[in-house]
């Protein structure tokens, strides 16, 4: 079969191969391979699913907020369905986690003056299974909320093949060359050809830098628990997501039920990922203590993998030693509600080298999620 040629190969159609090639078919024909039989089956499609400015760290929050504005207001035909709806987000801390509460609100208050302090007994009004002995503060967040995964996944690859774009399926990168100024990468369902060669593979990323002969980054795929539990009594399904200040558990209404997850990172290989029994037991455990939430069961339970670069900062454009190879992974656990800006950001830097416009004022630069900062 002759290969196929377009103007931007992305290898990878979760959210962030999703985003990118969305915005770079505004330029050009574009090409996501994707290794598995549909695109999003890992990290993307396992998401808990909220959008909080708050949530990560001082890279990300940025690229979270200036998303907002496309989350809140797609284009036309973007979706059938509005990606946001609301939810607020209710930091709690014990009594031996205030200072640390105090630190994050005088963070955050710069990017989000409508962030409320709340004391024991306004939080438990907003969330009433929260224990009276274990809540010393917290900290209101109105603008976190709900967030249609598949409706912003698909929005994007509908635009993408709106504008001419393909999607590719079971088309894992078997070998990867460059050869005239063009990248060519073998897959089992045919050869793609591009002058720009987007890594968006996540946890497989660094394996897909290194079948194109290029040194690993040395990202890091982190294991995520989340369970499903019947609802308690007095259940609400207007109750904020709760989150530990801690980042030890968090708990929100989903579906008439809680979605619940101990925040917990075990570094993995990439792989389709599984539970385990002791994570989900740890995350009943850290939850009761917070919350009177009796579980007499686990309705449905599931594993991702969040991954990041050894700086924990996403990696977006080219590789000073592969002309036209362009990183664009380590979005962590915040590549959906990050993913517009994301997706602006990997457009901009390929087609002029430049920042995004709506990036202009945050403390961000080109320089912050520049791969050649690890060589």
């Amino acid at each position: 079969m002759a290969a196929r040629d377009c103007d931007f190969l992305i290898i990878g159609a979760g959210i962030a191969g999703a985003s990118a090639g969305y915005f770079l078919s505004r330029h050009g024909t574009v090409a996501l391979l994707e290794r598995e039989s549909a695109p999003g089956y890992h990290t993307t499609g396992r998401s808990a699913a909220f959008y909080a400015p708050s949530y990560g760290g001082t890279s990300i929050r940025p690229l979270t907020i200036a998303s907002g504005p496309f989350l809140r207001q797609p284009p036309e035909g973007f979706s059938d369905t509005k990606p946001l709806s609301e939810r607020r987000a209710l930091y709690i801390a014990r009594q031996d986690q205030v200072a640390e509460l105090d630190a994050f609100e005088a963070a955050l208050r710069v990017l989000e003056p409508d962030i409320v302090r709340l004391g024991p007994a306004q939080a438990r009004a907003l969330c009433p299974v929260l224990r009276e002995d274990y809540v010393a503060s917290a900290l209101l967040e109105p603008e976190c909320s709900d967030l249609d995964v598949n409706a912003v996944h698909q929005g994007f690859l509908r635009g993408l093949r709106q504008r001419g774009g393909t999607v590719v399926t079971d088309a894992t990168a078997q070998s990867i060359t460059r050869v005239g100024g063009q990248w060519s990468v073998e897959t089992p369902s045919g050869t793609w050809r591009a002058p720009v060669l987007v890594n968006a593979a996540g946890a497989w990323a660094d394996q897909v830098a290194q079948l194109a002969g290029l040194r690993p980054i040395g990202m890091r795929p982190l294991r995520r628990t989340i369970i499903i539990l019947p609802p308690p009594p007095l259940f609400s399904p207007h109750w904020p997501v709760v989150l530990d200040i801690g980042d030890q558990f968090y708990f929100k209404p989903e579906s008439g039920r809680i979605l619940a997850s101990p925040a917990d990172e075990t570094p993995s290989d990439p792989v389709d990922a599984q539970p385990e029994e002791l994570d989900i037991a740890i995350a009943i455990d850290r939850i009761q203590q917070a919350a009177d939430i009796p579980v007499r069961h686990v309705d449905n339970k599931w594993a991702g993998l969040r991954t990041f670069s050894p700086d924990r900062t996403p990696v977006v454009g080219f590789d000073g030693s592969a002309p036209g190879f362009f990183w664009f992974v380590g979005q962590g656990g915040y590549g959906i509600q990050t993913a517009p800006m994301m997706g602006r950001l990997a457009e901009s830097l390929i087609i002029d080298r430049n920042m995004p416009e709506e990036l202009a004022g945050f403390d961000v630069s080109a320089a912050t999620y520049d791969p050649d900062r690890f060589r």
